[in-house]
């Protein structure tokens, strides 16, 4: 018999405001950037972020209807989005800061997330999401403007087996960041799950691996993506530059290749160019081939 089953995307974040997000871009902590500058990166890319997952939902949507249409006794799927921040006056801010930019092709709902610690903050952000009636949750971040748009739609189809096939123990999808830790997370409604000691530890244990020994002693189910990096200092910046601006000229030969346009703009606005030192070393094949 075809179940329904409804499904989260999470926006968890900050709203775009000069001090309290990308700190680490800006001079005062060693970076390029005032944090106006860095407020209106953040700004721009989780935009970017944002288009990208609607299209995702929308895709995963249209797919699910062709899919019906061929067989009606497939399960259905719904879609919704959500952003969580705190306190309450930020709520209000990035709900205004949306509502101001224009017409998004999906609704939006904000939270307000309660806690002492970001792994507490986190945990009531799913908690909220599973107490109206979801069955999974996957959460985003807002840093990173070239999450491909199939980590998206392939998470979701992950979580979909999970509930198919392991209802009872539930289980978890992941994207790696750079840094050990991870970009995409995200799991069922039924997994025996949290977020505690994964961000705010006190062995030093990188989040990634906190979460796979959270995973193991009951061997839950643990899907995994390609790395995407996130962006909080110059290094990480400038790997995203090189990266958008091959999406942007690959985007003409592969055009379902997202490219994060608002991210770019910003890129070109302030006039950023990577470069790295000459390589000034001999080939190491030198005096070997001929």
């Amino acid at each position: 018999m075809a179940k329904h089953y409804k499904h989260a995307l999470l926006l968890f974040t900050k709203p775009p405001l000069p001090g309290l997000v990308k700190t680490r871009l800006t001079k005062e902590k060693g970076g390029i950037f005032s944090p106006e500058q860095a407020a209106l990166f953040f700004h721009n890319s989780l935009f970017d972020v944002t288009e990208l997952c609607c299209e995702a939902m929308r895709q995963l949507e249209e797919e699910d209807s062709k899919a019906r249409a061929v067989d009606p006794n497939l399960d259905t799927h719904e879609y919704d989005f959500f952003f969580s921040t705190t306190p309450a006056a930020n709520v209000a801010v990035l709900e205004q800061l949306y509502r101001d930019s224009g017409t998004w092709p999906r609704p939006f709902t904000f939270l307000e997330d309660e806690g002492a610690t970001f792994d507490d903050h986190f945990d009531n952000a799913f908690q909220q999401i599973f107490a109206r009636g979801y069955d999974s949750v996957l959460s985003v971040g807002g840093d990173i403007p070239m999450l491909p748009l199939s980590h998206v739609k392939r998470a979701f189809r992950y979580l979909q087996k999970l509930l198919r096939e392991s209802p009872e123990k539930g289980g978890l999808v992941q994207a790696p960041c750079q840094e050990c830790g991870v970009s995409v997370i995200g799991w069922t409604k039924d997994t025996p799950m949290d977020h505690q000691g994964v961000y705010y530890n006190n062995n030093g244990r990188p989040a990634l691996q906190a979460y796979v020994d959270k995973c193991e002693p009951e061997q839950i189910p643990l899907y995994s993506m390609e790395p995407v990096a996130d962006i909080d200092d110059g290094q990480d910046l400038a790997h995203a530059i090189t990266l958008a601006r091959s999406a942007a000229y690959g985007h003409g030969f592969q055009p379902d290749f997202y490219v994060p346009k608002r991210f770019l703009g910003w890129i070109d606005a302030m006039g950023l160019r990577v470069s790295t030192p000459p390589n000034e070393d001999r080939d190491s094949r030198e005096g070997i081939d001929k």
